[in-house]
């Protein structure tokens, strides 16, 4: 287990408060880890452990909680034999009924610390915005960065070289569990396939009560095929017309948002760098970790190009940036990438083998006058760097502690 510091130090300053912490994100990202790493902190600052009360709603055994009712009475009657504040640990509360309406009658009625879990982007939507708006904070936990991955990866492997451990990253991704697989190639698909599967039968399927699952699964592998790549749901259409599939544009949509909300796929929006507006069409998605596309689509090698962009995304987003794809006038920057108002922008692709690809990449920035940091990321080993514009190599940019 590694410490994951880049979770637990905003984590950190709302331990003990009466803000509900939420942990939400893809399953088996490693939500469930966090909550013991929350755990360690706070027997190391002098809480016993017969004051947390632990339940993973996942396991059968606590199924006759899942109702708000059940959870609620069963909570109050353990509180009432602990002394002290009472720390309470919900993970995958989703599968509880009605689970807002119990937490914040905790809140109120317990002297009580609450972190929950979930695995659907809805979980902070709706009815919950009503019961607990304002009296929570949200926490999003990704599959393990670069970093990460090589922490681990070093510890099982402590001979081979970063070269040869990103290689690895690049084909199996970041979930966490893998490493009790020792990265062993033929178990790992097996896991990263049965990850995604569950992932689309429990919380696309049967949460959104999909009953074409044929066409959920289609769908899916289009996207796959196209992370990274500009398409509306009409050319999908029109794609799946070419099949002799007649679908509707909207429920496309409707599919790629269900994904969206599992947190298998993340939209990106245009943005007109020019007139500062949002573009309305033509988003490009990606996939929250790219082992998921290996073992479910394949061609990770193939398509490494838009792989290294996938992945440059996430990094983006891990470190808590809002990222869009700029525009201006013809040409498209890869990621525009906001944080508070600081701004960076990022320009990947594979190898800058010829002159052309090195004018072409470079290029893109010539209009942008702003002083920000502008990236060029690809997977040489030599520093092209110019003109102000910075050249990293992938691997270095990220292990880069800050992006300046």
């Amino acid at each position: 287990m590694i410490k994951r510091e880049l979770y637990m130090k905003r984590i950190r300053p709302f331990i003990g408060n009466d803000l509900i912490k939420v942990m939400t994100g893809v399953r088996r990202a490693g939500k469930s880890v966090m909550l013991e790493l929350v755990q360690e902190e706070l027997l190391e600052a002098g809480v016993m452990q017969s004051q947390f009360i632990c339940i993973n709603f996942e396991n059968m055994q606590y199924a006759h909680l899942q109702t708000a009712q059940n959870l609620h009475s069963e909570i109050l009657e353990r509180a009432a034999e602990i002394k002290g504040k009472v720390y309470l640990f919900f993970d995958e509360i989703q599968e509880v009924t009605d689970w807002e309406k119990c937490i914040n009658s905790l809140r109120v009625s317990l002297d009580c610390d609450i972190y929950i879990t979930g695995s659907n982007a809805k979980l902070l939507s709706g009815e919950l915005a009503t019961y607990l708006g304002g009296r929570y904070v949200e926490f999003v936990i990704y599959p393990f960065s670069f970093a990460e991955f090589l922490e681990l990866y070093r510890q099982k492997m402590p001979d081979e070289t970063e070269t040869l451990a990103f290689q690895k990253y690049l084909l199996l991704g970041g979930m966490p569990y893998l490493a009790n697989l020792s990265y062993e190639e033929e178990p790992s698909r097996q896991y990263l396939t049965d990850v995604f599967n569950s992932v689309q039968l429990k919380d696309i399927v049967r949460r959104n009560k999909i009953r074409d699952i044929d066409l959920l699964e289609r769908i899916v592998a289009y996207v796959m095929a196209n992370i990274g790549t500009t398409f509306s749901a009409s050319s999908v259409a029109k794609f799946f017309k070419s099949e002799h599939r007649v679908v509707a544009a909207e429920t496309i949509l409707n599919y790629i948002k269900y994904c969206c909300d599992s947190y298998l796929f993340y939209q990106v929006k245009r943005q007109d760098l020019q007139g500062k507006q949002i573009l309305a069409s033509n988003e490009k998605y990606y996939l929250v970790d790219h082992g998921l596309r290996e073992a479910a689509y394949g061609g990770n090698m193939r398509d490494i190009n838009l792989v290294l962009e996938n992945i440059v995304y996430m990094e983006m987003l891990r470190r808590g940036y809002t990222v869009t794809v700029g525009k201006y006038g013809n040409r498209e920057i890869d990621f525009v990438g906001d944080k508070r108002g600081d701004k960076l922008y990022v320009q990947v692709t594979y190898l800058l083998a010829a002159e052309e690809t090195i004018t072409r990449e470079f290029g893109v920035f010539d209009s942008i006058r702003d002083n920000y940091p502008k990236y060029v990321v690809s997977m040489d080993e030599f520093d092209f760097g110019r003109n102000g514009i910075k050249h990293k190599n992938i691997r270095d940019f990220l292990l880069m502690e800050k992006w300046d």
